[in-house]
């Protein structure tokens, strides 16, 4: 890394939203002390360490990877320790950081968001620059929404909420695996334990995703199947129902009027695809 790079430009008279007004990276061995800036910053602490300290945070420690705010016309003071660190930045402006600030997504009293991913947020900071360096009104544009998704990324880590997707996409996965087989008899510890939980997480994960436990679920997937099968074959109603796994037609022809406000038959009649 080169010891200072930094581009700063006049933001366009049109960009009241968002507007990026400069950008850089260096390997820092110096502190700043005591200094205001007119606009918001954001920096990206990616090796190293040191501190970051405000009237509203007071002296927090931090090691990267890390990113941290800057309010205008707040007093800060921040910087490495002795063995310096590399950081890139961006200064930014705009009538949307209210917004920023309103809805929580940066925090003056907690100015400093810890990495878990570094990578994402890299390569926004150097496409933002590269945004810059092409001083064109598209470019610039293109330099505000990239700092727009510098801000939700690090919003996401702030708030855990990477952790929380990659479960919710691991969820998926088991709702999957219950769909295709819930035509089949489910043993719900069995099931759990197949995919490395006990049957109570099973029961949450499956709640937060599909608004229902397993068993709800399963029973659902039933009904869609015998609705397919009844709309589009002429199986018998007792045959419909053991090929959605219940064995008994009289207790399948209950559960499907008390779900659908009709019965089998009735609903043979009214969607016939035959």
């Amino acid at each position: 890394m080169k010891d200072a790079e930094a581009i700063y430009r006049t933001p366009l008279a049109a960009a009241g939203g968002l507007a990026v007004t400069g950008s850089g990276r260096q390997h820092a061995r110096h502190a700043v002390v005591d200094r205001k800036l007119p606009n918001f910053a954001v920096v990206l602490v990616e090796r190293g360490r040191g501190a970051l300290e405000t009237a509203a945070s007071g002296r927090l420690s931090l090691a990267g990877p890390a990113l941290f705010w800057l309010f205008p016309n707040r007093a800060h003071s921040y910087g490495p320790d002795e063995g310096g660190w590399d950081e890139r930045w961006a200064l930014f402006e705009g009538s949307l950081t209210r917004d920023f600030v309103r809805l929580r997504i940066i925090a003056e009293r907690h100015p400093i968001v810890a990495l878990h991913y570094l990578d994402e947020l890299s390569r926004l900071f150097s496409q933002l620059h590269a945004d810059l360096l092409d001083d064109t009104n598209l470019r610039q544009a293109a330099a505000a929404l990239t700092l727009h998704r510098i801000v939700i990324s690090a919003a996401r880590q702030a708030s855990g909420a990477t952790d929380r997707r990659r479960e919710r996409l691991d969820t998926a996965d088991i709702v999957e695996a219950l769909r295709r087989r819930a035509m089949q008899p489910l043993d719900l510890a069995a099931f759990a334990a197949e995919h490395g939980m006990s049957p109570a997480t099973l029961r949450r994960r499956f709640m937060l995703e599909t608004g229902m436990p397993p068993k709800a679920f399963q029973l659902r997937a039933r009904m869609d199947h015998a609705k397919q099968l009844l709309a589009t074959t002429d199986e018998k109603i007792e045959t419909v129902a053991a090929l959605v796994g219940l064995d008994d037609p009289f207790y399948f022809s209950r559960i499907f009027h008390e779900r659908e406000g009709c019965s089998p038959r009735e609903f043979r009649a009214r969607y016939w695809r035959v």
